[in-house]
């Protein structure tokens, strides 16, 4: 069941926003309908996302690399990365909050439960 939270993922929705909030951040919810895409582009601001539902998928055509992320999976992308994504078969809710550039490194993901 792709849509609901791993084990280990506490709290669901709600509980990652909690979480987030708890380390300062203050996350904003979105989501888009199966299927859909962003094209490449990039941002001036870190950013951390949280999948609550279903999954999406992010290119990083700089690297041919990907990434995907499902329920509980937490993405960390430093600004000037450039990133597309594409929402999977069941669409995707997600949070999100921007933090000043220089907070990250390198693209990140965190596994549901080992945040």
């Amino acid at each position: 069941m792709a849509d609901t939270p791993p084990p280990g993922a506490i709290g669901g929705g709600a509980g990652f926003e909690a979480r987030l909030r708890a380390e300062g951040l203050d996350p904003s919810s979105w989501g888009n309908g199966p299927g859909d895409r962003y094209a490449p582009h990039e941002h001036g601001y870190d950013k951390v996302i949280v999948v609550t539902a279903g999954s999406i998928t992010f290119g990083l055509p700089g690297s041919r690399a990907s990434i995907v992320l499902s329920p509980g999976d937490r993405l960390e992308l430093p600004a000037g990365i450039e990133h597309d994504g594409l929402v999977g078969h069941s669409g995707v809710r997600c949070f999100e909050a921007h933090l000043a550039r220089g907070s990250f490194s390198a693209p990140r993901r965190i596994r549901a439960g080992e945040w």
